[in-house]
């Protein structure tokens, strides 16, 4: 499972080292390749490929005659790319996922369990900062659902 926080920066030809703490949990099933498409929130997701399966097979399970279910479907496939982990641990970015991010040079990389995601560091703050309920409320709802 990825977890945590780091700071780093986007190179010139728009690639990223994925952290060595999160890169051990890629599993030798990934075969080393990452699937990124934009996030939910205003970020790059990023997959290992073996995971990213997972994540299509639910897809398929949709019903391809609901709107909703088709526009979720072409939305997140749409933007979706694979990338293989060079010698350097790196996976270039395409443009349009740094854009859709706001990500210029610095990046906050963070380990989301089965993903990570990719954030300008701004946003993500906003993000984070836009709610009035404290860590401890949210907490306490998400936690309660518990069977």
């Amino acid at each position: 499972m990825f977890r945590g926080q780091y700071l780093y920066s986007v190179d010139t030809k728009g690639r990223i080292s994925i952290p060595a703490k999160l890169r051990k949990h890629i599993n030798p099933e990934a075969n080393d390749t990452v699937v990124m498409t934009q996030g939910t929130s205003k970020c790059i997701d990023i997959y290992p490929y073996d995971f990213w399966l997972t994540v299509e097979a639910k897809l398929l399970e949709l019903n391809p005659f609901d709107p909703q279910h088709m526009k979720f479907t072409r939305m997140i496939s749409q933007k979706a790319t694979e990338d293989v982990l060079d010698s350097q641990a790196r996976i270039l970015l395409p443009q349009y996922l740094l854009d859709y991010a706001g990500i210029e040079k610095e990046v906050l990389v963070l380990g989301v369990l089965r993903k990570i995601e990719l954030w300008n560091p701004a946003v993500y703050d906003e993000y984070i900062n836009s709610t009035e309920e404290t860590y401890e409320q949210i907490a306490a709802k998400v936690m309660a659902n518990e069977k």
